[in-house]
């Protein structure tokens, strides 16, 4: 359940009526599919599915999340001054069971993201097709604002997904399928209700989730302070 005294952010998107835009890169497809065979390699022994913090682990991810095209293209969605608020690195295992339920990137039990001073961005680093678990979007989701939340019911070692509440977790009418090619990334409001379905191929499906920020974009619940990667800007 989410937590009293949220704001629900309801209102237009920085992306547009669509909450969200693709066409975007972040590296080459043939050097994102190198750096994925380098990842299937490290992870495969342990089957590792979700890594926290990948910037701060990774130097190819910290050099991902500043792709000149990509920072761009944030800056002039947010403004000048970007810094990092979190990433995670998704690793979608071929016959294992990995849905994630339909959710908003910028609510949770620690914080708000402010939509007017946010967006998150998913980077592809193999291809992402509907068979083996691309995102599926419900445009225009995010204009009416964050929603209740709950923890899906999951024994997974990776941990447990936050959900939107009452929302069954499967395709949905208005949902749109947003395939990419190793290479490719797309950007989203933080309300954008959006999900996406286990691996069902023979290859590891691995993308790269991040959160940007501008100043004042953070709404923390309790004594939660955030720890910030600063990318652009002097107002950090």
């Amino acid at each position: 359940m989410s937590r009293a005294g949220e704001i629900s952010y309801a209102g237009p998107s920085p992306l547009g009526e669509s909450g969200y835009r693709t066409g975007l890169t972040w590296n080459t497809s043939s050097r994102a599919r190198a750096r994925a065979a380098s990842i299937v390699a490290e992870h495969r022994t342990e089957r590792t599915e979700v890594v926290r913090d990948a910037h701060l682990r990774f130097e190819w991810a910290a050099h991902a999340v500043r792709s000149p095209e990509l920072l761009t293209v944030v800056q002039e969605t947010i403004g000048e001054s970007v810094a990092v608020e979190n990433t995670f690195l998704m690793i979608k295992w071929p016959g294992r069971d990995f849905p994630v339920p339909w959710h908003q990137d910028g609510t949770n039990p620690r914080m708000q993201l402010d939509p007017a001073r946010s967006v998150a961005a998913w980077l592809a680093v193999t291809d992402a097709t509907t068979v083996n678990g691309c995102l599926q979007v419900i445009p225009g989701s995010h204009a009416a604002g964050y929603h209740g939340y709950r923890r899906e019911e999951s024994g997974a070692k990776r941990g447990k997904a936050l959900g939107v509440q009452g929302m069954f977790n499967g395709p949905h009418d208005r949902g749109v399928w947003l395939p990419l090619d190793a290479g490719q990334a797309c950007l989203m409001d933080a309300r954008l209700i959006h999900r996406s379905d286990s691996n069902s191929t023979v290859g590891a499906r691995i993308g790269l989730n991040i959160r940007y920020v501008a100043p004042g974009a953070i709404r923390s619940s309790g004594s939660h302070s955030p720890s910030l990667y600063p990318l652009s800007g002097s107002d950090w």
